[in-house]
Formats: structure tokens, C-alpha cells, sequence
């Protein structure tokens, strides 16, 4: 069997821009149907939009202004080119932000992450990522499924029950988040269970250190990898065998701008990742992720030749992700919201990778009994993550605007 999903990851990368730039009118055109859309790119006109050049004169679409352009035009701000009854899913992510999935076999591209990391028609594979409202464990399901691979919707926790799960099906490999396998091999071992079948991972959703997957290589799992992507875009990249930086999918145009800007920067400058997509029914002009990252020189190693970036090099603005979700400045407001006797209020994320805290931070000078357990309370209704509370004298946080503080170490 071929070490490549199909032709396109070795193509001439020449080859691979003139056709992405050759399909970028008709995708400007498709998108402008839609009313949303219509109102962005008001007075573009979609035939001259066929070189990285024109696409650099449209405006940025960012993470950022989602939830507002979907309150304002429910459900998706007006950027879909169909009808909600004529998708394949609807979905709702932290935020809220909502989420439309078309009806292919693979709507969000995932196979080319799932065959580079060696998984092959008929492997079966535990899919550990969240099934309930957000689309994370849909993206890989419905790529392994194209694949040809049978899927075990496992889902997030119930520990022993996923042991219980690999140990009588047998799985060839794990998706989901790096904490969770962890959290998966050091139950096992406590309890003795053999799950030494699981031999290969394929990881997202959080940051992966070196010290943690080589750990993973210590306890068995032989095949290490990570995709990268938003559950606006689907995959956006993915690492194979060589682990030199993440390769993009063949479907994607990439930018990498200087944040807060539409500006590109050159190759190798850390900046805003910018994706345009092509899908027929979310089409994403210029949408700004808030992640970092730049792109690596030539292409990698392995032999595909589409570009690299470097991986998830930290965030653009303050929305930031913890265990796997986001977590935006906008909830932190709503949570202070609940309790007007509060100061200011920073959501501080500390600890190292795979492992994260979250401290609420709020000045208060005299909180009466019971309080920190119900800011705590909100912090899970509004961010779904669990969160501590501390009381801080007023005027001691900084008068900087920050609400989000990313303290985590990445090494």
C-alpha cells in the first residue's frame, strides 16, 4: 500500500498553487451567495480574485467576531450557502459558536492525518474526542470512516470503561486528546490491565510537549502524532513519520498575516494563521484562527510537498484553549457578570501541558462565606471546565485590559 493517501501530497508544489488559484474565483463567486458573505466582500469582484496577491486584499474573517455575527444573523451569521435542512449536522461549540458540517463522505478532512499517522482500511480506531454537541470526535469519525476503518465512539472519560473497551475490542489506535491517553495508560497500569495493543495515537485539540510523547514511545504507543485544526475549518494540517513541523491539507490555502492585520508576513515570521477553505456550504475567505504559527522551508522530509507550519505556537488574542476547549474573554465577563460586587476579574491558566488549572482571579476586599463556591459554580456553567477561585485586594490587578493570562509552561 502507497506511503501517500492519493497523488495530490506529492504533486509539484507549482502544480498545487496554480490550481488552488485556479479554483479561487468560483469559490469567491459560491460565496457571495451567501448574505453574509455578500455584505464582506460587498464590491469584490470574484473573477479577479485568482492570485494570493487579489485574496490579500480581502478582509480578515477572525474567530473573534463568530459569536456576534451569529447573534446578529442566526444560526451561522449568514455565511452558509445552504439551508440549515440541507446540512449534514448542526453543531454547537463553546462560545457559543455554531458549527455547520456538510453532507460528504468527509466533510471535515481528516483522512490524510488519520493515513499518515499508518492507519489503514479496516484498523479500528477509539475515538476519544467529544461527541455530544461540538464536532471534534465527528471530524475524525467521519474520516476514518472513509477510510474504511470501523470506529469505537468512545467519547470523553468513564476511565475504566474505555480500558475495559481496548482491552475486549482491541483497537489500533487512539484519537483524542494527549491528557486523556495519559490519563488512559497511567489507569491501566495501576490496575494491571494489558492494553498493549494500542499502538498508535493520533492527537489534538491540545499542545503535545516532546517529554509527553516520549513517554507515550516508553509505554508502548510506537506512532505519535498530532492534527491540527478548528472546528470552523475542519483540518487544517497534520504531522506524518518525519515530525518536521505539520504538513497543510490539499484542499486549504494558507496565510499567515501579523496579528490584529491582514498583512501576510513572509516565510518563516511568526503570525496569525489564515486559512481560506473551499467548502460548498462554509466557505471561509481569509478566516483568521487566533493561533500562531509560521511556515517552515521546503517541504518535508517525507516526501509530501504541500506546506509546513511549525505547529501551534500560542495565541493571537486572548480566547486560548483549556483541556480541549475554548475559552474566550466574553465569558469571562459573563461569569463576573453574575456578582456585581466584584472588581476586575483574570482568568489565570497555569500548569504545564496536558495538565491545566484555571484560577479565576477577582478582587474583592471582604467576600462573604460561600462566594468562591459560587463563582466557581458559574465558571462551570458558562466555560463547561472546572475552575478555582481567589480573592485579590482591589487595585491589584493590572489596568491592562488582559482578562485571559496564559501562564502555562510548554516546554
Amino acid at each position: 500500500m502507497s506511503e501517500y493517501f492519493d497523488e495530490l501530497e506529492t504533486r509539484p508544489a507549482e502544480q498545487r498553487e496554480g490550481e488552488l488559484m485556479a479554483r479561487l474565483p468560483a469559490l469567491i463567486e459560491r460565496a457571495m451567495t451567501a448574505p453574509g458573505w455578500a455584505r464582506r466582500l460587498k464590491g469584490a469582484d470574484a473573477r479577479a480574485v485568482s492570485s494570493r496577491k487579489a485574496l490579500a486584499t480581502l478582509p480578515v474573517l477572525r474567530k473573534s467576531e463568530l459569536k456576534e455575527l451569529q447573534e446578529q444573523q442566526p444560526p451561522f451569521g449568514g455565511l452558509t450557502t445552504v439551508a440549515p435542512g440541507e446540512l449534514g449536522a448542526l453543531y454547537m461549540s463553546p462560545g457559543p459558536i455554531f458549527d455547520p458540517e456538510g453532507r460528504g463522505d468527509d466533510p471535515w478532512r481528516t483522512v490524510r492525518a488519520l493515513y499518515a499517522a499508518g492507519m489503514r482500511p479496516g484498523h479500528v480506531i477509539q475515538n476519544c474526542f467529544g461527541y455530544h454537541l461540538t464536532p471534534g470526535a465527528w471530524m475524525v469519525h467521519h474520516g476514518a470512516r472513509r477510510l474504511g476503518c470501523a470506529v469505537i465512539p468512545a467519547g470523553i472519560g468513564q476511565t475504566e470503561q474505555q480500558i475495559d473497551v481496548i482491552r475486549t475490542l482491541k483497537p489500533d489506535a487512539y484519537v483524542g486528546t494527549p491528557s486523556f491517553l495519559r490519563i488512559i495508560i497511567e489507569k491501566a497500569r495501576e490496575s494491571g490491565a494489558d492494553i498493549g495493543n494500542l499502538r498508535r495515537a493520533l492527537l489534538a485539540a491540545e499542545a503535545l510537549p516532546p517529554s509527553l510523547r516520549s513517554w507515550f514511545h516508553e509505554q508502548g504507543v510506537e506512532t505519535v502524532l498530532q492534527w491540527y485544526g478548528t472546528a470552523d475549518l475542519g483540518m487544517v494540517a497534520y504531522e506524518s513519520a518525519a515530525m518536521e513541523g505539520m504538513i497543510l491539507d490539499e484542499d486549504l490555502i494558507l496565510e499567515i498575516v501579523r496579528p490584529g492585520t491582514s498583512e501576510p508576513v513572509a516565510d518563516g515570521e511568526v503570525g496569525e494563521v489564515v486559512v481560506t477553505n473551499f467548502s460548498p456550504v462554509y466557505p471561509m475567505i481569509r478566516f483568521g484562527t487566533g493561533d500562531l504559527s509560521a511556515v517552515l522551508p521546503g517541504p518535508s522530509p517525507c516526501g509530501r510537498t504541500n506546506v509546513r507550519i511549525k505547529g501551534w505556537m500560542g495565541r493571537a488574542d486572548q480566547t486560548t484553549k483549556v483541556r480541549g476547549m475554548f475559552v474566550q474573554p466574553g465569558q469571562v465577563a459573563e461569569i463576573a457578570s453574575r456578582f456585581p460586587q466584584l472588581g476586575r476579574a483574570r482568568l489565570v491558566v497555569s500548569g504545564e501541558m496536558a495538565n491545566d488549572q484555571m484560577m479565576l482571579r477577582v478582587e474583592l476586599a471582604s467576600p462573604e462565606e460561600g462566594l468562591a463556591a459560587r463563582i466557581a459554580e458559574a465558571i462551570r456553567d458558562v466555560t463547561k471546565l472546572r475552575g478555582e477561585v481567589e480573592f485579590v485586594a482591589p487595585g491589584s490587578l493590572p489596568n491592562d485590559g488582559k482578562v485571559i493570562d496564559d501562564a502555562r509552561s510548554y516546554q
